[in-house]
């Protein structure tokens, strides 16, 4: 696997871009993905009962199985549904930021269908073949007459090379403070392979998909059945184990787009070729994962929790996920405390059963790796050189349950006083 530099247009036939359509005060505020030839589709949603207009459009055109769907949209039928015919491909991906089209009822809808409407009209592509996507505050409606002359602006505006990804990577941003991308290349049949990606997410993110939205584009030759497999097999590593604040939003949507262009053998069963791809779409995910975990609000440090020595994933997943979305935990890396009591209270109070007094600690940096806890208990470390690794922009802590050998990581960040005044002043 060969990292390389780009994100949605790495990949062959992938063209993007980014603009500012007025929709917030300042800045880009609406991004669009492309690929002539249409792409299968795949895609994992936000658990959140209260599912934002474009999740439930993208839900209907990603888990299209009979290629037709009832799907709500409150005009067509009398019980408030309408059908749509869709066949799990697309061609287009329409983002927009600054509001985030959830709690806007059946008008908010309508509004994804006149933006899918808007850029079918423009490509000659079908309305069921173009994805949509917000973020931003939740219970306002979309301007749809910014929405759509933003996607006539944007549509001269495509470009395969990695200036119309970076723009589009920026134009989703919201508190986000850097854009997000990532891509890496592999070898299939003989064939050059690429996968890419950009995201935002920096608050309101919580395992479980968080208030992210994630865009990965490939050039692979693979069935619509295998890629999704890929992708719901990687989310659980990936996206679901990071957290900022607890908060799982409304929005929360990444998708997968594959357009074959690579001409690699098609994949359409878990051979060598599907593993080798889902190693690439693994890491993909994980890179973008750790961007948003160290952008989170007001944060200052990235923070990593390493579950070791479980007797099970699932043991090990629960207690880290309990460790990187400790407040107190946060607090703690943000004022570079090495206090060893609140990691250990949240891996007791975190549902899973181990045995509190086999329990090594360790915290590690740049700056090196100190043990602060031993079977249980603190060792008399050095709380200067504690201090220290602490103080690095990017803290790891380790923790041996020494019950087996498995193992998962969670990904976090500080938690700051620039968190509260961020959320505190959202709207304004």
């Amino acid at each position: 696997m060969k990292i390389i530099e780009g994100g949605v247009t790495a990949a062959k036939g992938f063209c993007a871009a980014g603009i500012a359509a007025g929709i917030k005060k300042n800045g880009k505020d609406m991004a669009m993905i492309y690929s002539e030839k249409a792409c299968r589709v795949a895609g994992t949603f936000t658990t959140n009962l209260y599912k934002a207009a474009p999740v439930k459009w993208d839900q209907a055109i990603v888990k299209a199985d009979d290629f037709s769907l009832e799907i709500a949209d409150g005009s067509a039928l009398e019980d408030g549904t309408a059908r749509m015919i869709a066949d799990g491909t697309a061609h287009a991906v329409v983002v927009n930021s600054g509001v985030a089209n959830a709690c806007t009822g059946a008008k908010g809808y309508g509004y994804c269908r006149d933006t899918a409407a808007k850029a079918a009209q423009l490509f000659g592509i079908r309305e069921n073949q173009v994805l949509v996507a917000s973020t931003g505050v939740i219970g306002q409606q979309v301007p749809i007459d910014k929405i759509c002359a933003g996607i006539e602006a944007m549509k001269p505006q495509l470009s395969d090379g990695a200036e119309g990804g970076s723009l589009a990577a920026e134009a989703i941003m919201t508190t986000d403070t850097v854009k997000k991308e990532a891509a890496v290349q592999i070898t299939l049949g003989g064939k050059t392979v690429t996968v890419g990606g950009m995201c935002k997410g920096s608050g309101m993110i919580h395992p479980n998909m968080c208030t992210m939205l994630s865009f990965i584009t490939t050039d692979a030759n693979i069935s619509r059945e295998m890629l999704q497999k890929a992708l719901s097999a990687s989310v659980p590593d990936t996206y679901n184990m990071i957290s900022v604040d607890g908060d799982t939003s409304t929005n929360d949507t990444c998708l997968v787009l594959a357009n074959g262009l690579a001409e690699n053998p098609e994949i359409t069963e878990d051979n060598e070729d599907y593993q080798l791809f889902f190693a690439a779409l693994n890491e993909v995910n994980t890179r973008l994962a750790k961007k948003m975990a160290a952008d989170g609000e007001g944060a200052t440090a990235m923070f990593e929790v390493k579950i070791i020595g479980a007797k099970s994933k699932e043991q090990a997943v629960t207690i880290s996920k309990s460790v990187v979305s400790s407040s107190l935990v946060k607090a703690m890396i943000y004022g570079h405390d090495a206090n060893c009591g609140r990691i250990l209270c949240a891996m007791g109070y975190s549902g899973a059963d181990f045995d509190p007094d086999q329990v090594d600690v360790y915290f590690e940096s740049a700056a090196g790796k100190i043990k602060i806890i031993e079977n249980g208990v603190p060792n008399g470390y050095s709380e200067e050189e504690a201090t220290k690794i602490l103080s690095e922009s990017a803290v790891t802590a380790i923790a041996d349950l020494k019950m087996g050998d498995a193992a998962a990581t969670a990904w976090g960040c500080d938690l700051t006083y620039d968190y509260v005044k961020i959320n505190a002043d959202y709207r304004s």
